[in-house]
């Protein structure tokens, strides 16, 4: 069976080397003739609106998937016609929408910020006041690691900060005063079979998320609700592979902050943290294939690397510790790769994580 992935950079490879070992073929549809997959499988270069790139791209694949929520919603509609996608493309249309993903977790009865949507500088200003106090604005599309973001302490900087975020339709929300980010990360089969990986805790620095926690310390009293949660958009959205949901722990309770349709940066430390990994459970479910336990192998943490990779020889001399390069050119801000330490047990993990500080790079 060939699955395509629309999009090849690090995603769509992992999930390739995810799928390769159950006997997968893939084709990727990418702008860039360097997609970090491009070597893991038939690469087409082309925008995601190209016709006859689609064309060609959907009479490839058997199964068709993406790797990142920015594809254009119609492109996965006129796929659809020819090959199934997964998750269905009313899961981009919501993810590409601050708005309406708002109005999605609101009609659900799901917690979320206080929000409305705003698109002109007085507008915001009026919003600001009715909010009251600190304020986040926040482009409705293109949002992503913190880009398209505006604090907004006291509603006569609004109109400012609208102006800077280029005056496009924006929602401003009321900016929480959380405890802790906390991911959790569920896949859906076709048959409506459903695992939910163990909560995660998620450290973020300027926007870009720099840890991940697995599974989360102290979060048995709110699992129940990310449970919850989750399942009520995948039964919503009658979905089909992996979701993350982005939440905020205030007060113990859970507090929706955005989702992803589809494998997510938080869900790196399953590839060695958990019996299956979020990639092959993702390909199980739309290929049609049972899920896989989800248990987690001891304790992990996930690292990212961002700007520059480490010595590969120093993080390979850590037991534990596992490295994971995307191919990707240095650049400030960016994620070129991953580093995993799993361990048995917390002193375990600890020791490692002190062998690994002075190694990874701060980004």
């Amino acid at each position: 069976m060939t699955v395509g992935i629309l999009g090849g950079g690090q995603l769509g490879r992992m999930l390739a080397l995810a799928g390769i070992p159950l006997g997968l073929d893939f084709v990727f549809l990418d702008p860039s003739p360097d997609a970090p997959a491009a070597h893991l499988g038939r690469l087409i270069t082309a925008p995601y609106d190209d016709p006859e790139a689609l064309r060609e791209f959907a009479a490839a694949a058997d199964v068709i998937t993406y790797e990142f929520e920015n594809v254009p919603a119609r492109t996965a509609d006129l796929l659809a016609a020819s090959a199934p996608v997964w998750p269905p493309a009313a899961a981009l249309t919501v993810a590409q929408d601050r708005l309406q993903e708002k109005r999605l977790f609101t009609r659900l009865e799901i917690a979320t910020a206080p929000f409305e949507p705003v698109d002109s500088p007085a507008g915001t200003r009026a919003a600001a006041e009715r909010l009251a106090g600190a304020c986040v604005l926040k482009t409705r599309k293109h949002g992503y690691d913190g880009k398209g973001q505006a604090r907004i302490a006291e509603p006569a900087a609004a109109a400012a900060a609208f102006a800077a975020l280029g005056g496009e339709p924006c929602i401003l929300e009321t900016a929480i005063a959380f405890s802790r980010e906390l991911s959790v990360i569920a896949a859906r089969g076709r048959d409506g079979d459903t695992v939910v990986y163990p909560l995660v805790e998620n450290r973020h620095t300027e926007g870009i998320l720099r840890r991940s926690v697995a599974p989360a310390p102290g979060t048995d009293a709110v699992f129940g609700q990310a449970l919850e949660c989750v399942h009520d958009i995948l039964r919503e959205l009658d979905y089909v592979g992996v979701l993350a949901v982005e939440l905020f722990e205030v007060d113990g309770a859970l507090m929706a902050n955005e989702m992803a349709p589809r494998v997510h940066n938080s869900g790196h430390w399953t590839i060695e943290g958990a019996e299956t990994s979020q990639f092959e459970n993702h390909l199980r479910a739309v290929v049609g294939l049972p899920l896989g336990p989800i248990d987690p192998r001891g304790v992990s943490v996930m690292l990212n690397l961002i700007g520059s990779p480490p010595d590969v020889d120093a993080v390979a001399a850590v037991p534990g510790a596992h490295i994971h390069l995307y191919g990707k050119a240095p650049r400030p801000g960016r994620k070129v790769g991953h580093v995993t330490v799993r361990a048995d047990d917390e002193s375990g993990l600890q020791a490692a994580l002190s062998r690994l500080e002075g190694v990874i790079p701060e980004g």
